[in-house]
């Protein structure tokens, strides 16, 4: 773990915690946890899982692939540029469009037991609120679960852990979530297989990625992921069609949905943590209502012919085959 990451403190004894540990298991044996002396434990093997501020428990506290050690690291040095460039107002607007699209995929009712895979501070739960029933955030980051913590106290509950290697039971979650998070997994057909296990038959998986089908973005990204200190390019890799969807399938997925959305507008109002010039539009009188209009402009060019692919950014969603057991 980081040198400069808060140590864990013992959390409260069992009774008094509100974290859910009919949900929790050991991410190596897959055995259900017990509190011991302020840490989570899997009694037969002896796995020990310390609790940070009492309310966090460290999963992967010492990361088990180099992936998940670079983005641990990697996060805790930018993570608070990145919320802060998540509260600027053409940031708010422009993700306005991008989520009516996400929801769209989504669709309506309850969501039941979910989880927020590389969850950041809380993004999709954010954006879903108390359709949620029992909600768990997952990343590797404690700097975003803290932020997250805070962000939405008592309602959720924030694990660190690998999205690769879950804390959680077979066939235990109605929904998975993932904004900006599957990029950042080099092992797209080992998190695709995690998220299968843990969904209930009839389960979903929804994301919202970077995504490089149109040349274009390829050849800017290849540039921009090199030169900014945001971004790793050696652990981020925006996806690709013909290369997400077969894994899925493989994992026992059936993909639904795939809209790109975000064109020439996107490149200029979003990723404020990534191009600094882009932080000085929140300073631009009516750049609330600017951003609104490019975003349509967005949206309209990728319903041109050809060019439905072409987007920065996709929503997707697929299903775990079965019935639905969620009410």
């Amino acid at each position: 773990m980081p040198s400069h990451a808060t140590p864990a403190r013992p959390a409260a004894p069992a009774e008094k915690t509100a974290l859910p540990l009919h949900l929790l298991r050991c991410p190596a044996t897959g055995e259900p946890l017990v509190w011991e002396d302020g840490a989570l434990v899997a009694e037969r093997s002896g796995h020990r899982y310390p609790v940070h501020a009492g309310t966090i428990p460290l999963f992967a506290e010492v990361p088990e692939t180099r992936d998940a050690s670079r983005q641990q690291a990697h996060y805790e040095k930018v993570a608070s540029q990145y919320i802060e460039s998540l509260g600027y107002a053409h940031t708010i607007a422009y993700n306005d469009y991008l989520d009516d699209v996400f929801l769209e995929a989504l669709g309506p009712g309850r969501l039941g037991t979910t989880a927020e895979l590389c969850c950041g501070h809380g993004e999709a739960f954010a954006l879903v609120g108390d359709r949620v029933d029992e909600g768990l955030g997952v990343d590797i980051s404690v700097s975003m679960l803290e932020a997250a913590a805070v962000r939405a106290p008592g309602r959720l509950h924030w694990l660190q852990g690998d999205a690769t290697r879950l804390p959680l039971p077979d066939a235990s979650l109605d929904h998975v979530l993932m904004f900006g998070g599957i990029h950042h997994v080099s092992d797209r057909a080992g998190l695709f297989a995690e998220i299968a296990r843990v969904l209930k038959p009839g389960g979903r998986f929804l994301w919202r990625e970077p995504v490089s089908d149109f040349w274009l973005w390829r050849a800017l990204r290849a540039v921009v992921y090199r030169l900014s200190p945001a971004l790793d390019h050696e652990t981020e890799r925006p996806l690709l069609k013909q290369e997400t969807l077969p894994p899925l399938r493989d994992a026992g997925l059936e993909p639904e949905t795939w809209r790109t959305c975000g064109f020439f507008a996107f490149t200029v109002l979003m990723n404020s943590d990534v191009l600094v010039v882009n932080r000085w539009l929140r300073f631009l009188p009516g750049i609330r209502a600017i951003t609104r209009a490019l975003a349509r402009f967005d949206d309209a060019c990728l319903r041109l012919p050809g060019l439905a692919d072409a987007g920065l950014q996709v929503v997707g969603a697929a299903r775990k085959p079965g019935e639905a057991t969620q009410g």
